[in-house]
This record gives C-alpha cells, structure tokens and sequence, in this order.
C-alpha cells in the first residue's frame, strides 16, 4: 500500500510462499517500468520469515531503505492492518471459494471497488481513482453489480 495515496496492489497470492516466489514478486514490484515500488524510498515490512528473501533482495539491488517492525506491533502497520479488516468482512466473508482462480477474481475486483468506489475517511471522504467521466454514476453502478453477482454465482456454487 502506498500510504499517501492509499492505493493497494496485490503482489500475489500463494499458498505456500518460498524464497524462490518471493523473489519473483520483488522484482516484479521493483521493475524500472511499471514496478509499484519503482519510486519508493521506504517500505514497512513485518519480520515474518517469508519475507527475508525479499527483504535481501531489495537492500542489495534497490535504494529502498527496509524498515522492520518490532514483534508483535501490528498497531504500527495500522494501514495495512485496517486494509485487511476491510477486505475481510467486505469480500472474504460472503463468499466460499472453491479453488484459487475465484479467490484470485474476488480480491482482483475489490481492490478495483477499493479504489474507485470506496471512499476512505483518511483522504477526506474521497475516492482514490475518481470517476473522469461526465460525473455520472452508471461506472459505479456498473461494478456493484458485478460484485452483487458474483455474490450470487458463489452463494449458488456453496448452496
């Protein structure tokens, strides 16, 4: 998440993260191109084990400064933390997944919700991505009823 901007990208979405995997999503985030990371100076990251590789990676080949939480801190991650308290009852919890490629397609379309439908309370009530249109609102119409029908679909695959 960038934190100024509040703009989320999903890196990936794995069972099993490995050293090998997590290399792969930093040069990803970190390509001179279209990297999310391109141009960040500082990146908050927990001590979880998964992320040594990635934390290496990043001190070695970038300029982004790492910095590590303490243990047990989660109150000093409170914007990440508060995205996934979101993401939870929001999308998560509606829906039964039944295999990775759904769960893939649900998070996909709620960050495009969380970002061009949400407004968010840190930046005053606004939108990340306002709508460049002629101000109506058939775009946001358009995207509630995609979600309201994937809701549908999985609520019909769990039944």
């Amino acid at each position: 998440m960038h934190l100024k901007t509040r703009r989320v990208q999903i890196a990936g979405i794995t069972p099993s993260p490995n050293a090998r995997w997590m290399k792969q999503v930093c040069r990803n985030l970190t390509d001179s191109e279209d990297g999310f990371l391109k141009d960040a100076s500082h990146l908050i990251m927990d001590r979880d084990t998964s992320f040594i590789a990635m934390r290496r990676f990043l001190e070695q080949n970038t300029a982004t400064t790492v910095v590590l939480l303490p243990a047990k801190s989660p109150n000093l991650n409170a914007y990440m933390e508060r995205w996934f308290r979101s993401l939870k009852p929001e999308c998560l919890d509606r829906m039964i997944f039944f295999g990775r490629r759904p769960l893939e397609k649900a998070i996909r379309e709620y960050v495009e919700h969380y970002h061009a439908e949400r407004n968010h309370q840190g930046l005053a009530n606004e939108l990340i991505e306002p709508d460049q249109d002629d101000g109506s609102v058939a775009g946001r119409i358009e995207c509630r009823e995609r979600l309201g029908g994937m809701l549908k679909y999985y609520h019909r695959q769990a039944a």
